[in-house]
Formats: structure tokens, sequence, C-alpha cells
């Protein structure tokens, strides 16, 4: 039993994505430790957690080194990254430079699910200073998001009709997300449900 616990613990802390990434339920029961730290990001800044796993959802479909793909150089061989975004939550150096020095969490990890959904409610927060964007509105923070705050003030997600597909498709997780957390928040927060005994 207790090597049964073990085994399910180590399987929890793996890099490796959840095998089902459209049920947060099923999100949180084989990552143990990830609603934790969804819970403490949502604490800390506000932003509700079904809009933290639509963002990754988004971003990386819960891959904790992903990375653009790289462009072709004559149309066959590898060539640069179109940038240089990382991580669960796919942010470029100079933006996660950014959140290091304004949290003071210097140590933090692109490819650490607890640092990644701490950026991300930093970051929904900020832009809720800087734009008045409710953070409950994964659609307009998404958009935000993806072009950032001059962008976003700009407008410049108006000339991208493709973008605006993409964030009702982020919104639309998020409330699946939020339906499902709803049905098993008891579970999750006693943490019945997350051993075999």
């Amino acid at each position: 039993m207790a090597f049964s616990a073990s085994l399910l613990l180590l399987n929890s802390c793996s890099s490796s994505p959840p095998k089902n990434t459209a049920d947060a339920c099923h999100i949180f029961e084989e990552k143990s430790d990830w609603y934790e730290a969804s819970q403490s990001s949502f604490e800390k800044w506000g932003v509700p957690i079904h809009l933290q796993l639509a963002f990754i959802h988004q971003e990386s479909r819960f891959r904790h080194d992903a990375k653009p793909p790289r462009e072709k150089l004559f149309w066959f061989i590898p060539w640069f990254r179109k940038s240089s975004a990382y991580g669960y939550a796919q942010v470029k150096d100079s933006t996660w430079d950014w959140y290091r020095e304004k949290t003071g969490n210097r140590w933090a990890d692109r490819d650490d699910y607890e640092d990644a959904v701490d950026f991300i409610g930093w970051y929904v927060k900020t832009t809720h200073s800087k734009l008045g964007i409710s953070k409950w509105d994964p659609y307009r923070q998404y958009l935000a998001y993806h072009e950032g705050h001059g962008g976003y003030a700009k407008g410049s997600y108006k000339k991208k009709p493709w973008l605006t597909k993409v964030a009702r498709r982020v919104e639309s997780n998020a409330k699946r997300y939020r339906q499902q957390i709803a049905s098993c928040r008891s579970r999750l927060e006693n943490g019945s449900g997350w051993w075999p005994f």
C-alpha cells in the first residue's frame, strides 16, 4: 500500500503532461500538488484557477518544456525559433525577467508548474491594473496576454481574426474547467480520491 502511494506521488511529480488535459478534476487528481499551487496563485493574485488552466492548455498543452516550432531554411533545414517563449505558460525571456524582478521570485523556472501559475496570476493582475480588464474575463485577458499590454491598448488584436478565435477557445475552455472544478472542489480540497486507499 505504501509502495503504491509512493509510485503515485512519483507520477504526480513527473514532468509529463496529464493524461486528460480537458478535465480539470482529472488534471488535479493526477498531479496532486498542482491544485495547491493554483490555489495559492488564486489567493495571492485573485486570478481564478480555471483561467490559469485555460491559459496553460492553450500555450503548452501542459508540457513543461514547450517551445515555439523552429522556422525552416529552404523549407527543410531547421532554423531559429520565432521567439524565446518557453515552458508551461510560454513566457519570453524578457517578460520572465520582468516578472522575477517585480515579484522578487528570482529563482523561478518557466518549466515549474508552481512558478508558471504564479506568473499567470501576476501577469493577469498586472493587466487588470494597467488596462482595467477583469481578472475573471479569460477572453480579453488572453488577448492582452498574447499581444502584451501595449499591443492590446493599441488594438493590435483587431487585425488578427485568428487570434480572436483562439481567445474564444480559451474562454470556452475556462468555462468548462470552471464547471468541472465546481463539481470536484470538495474532493480536491480535502485530498480524498488522490490515494488508492
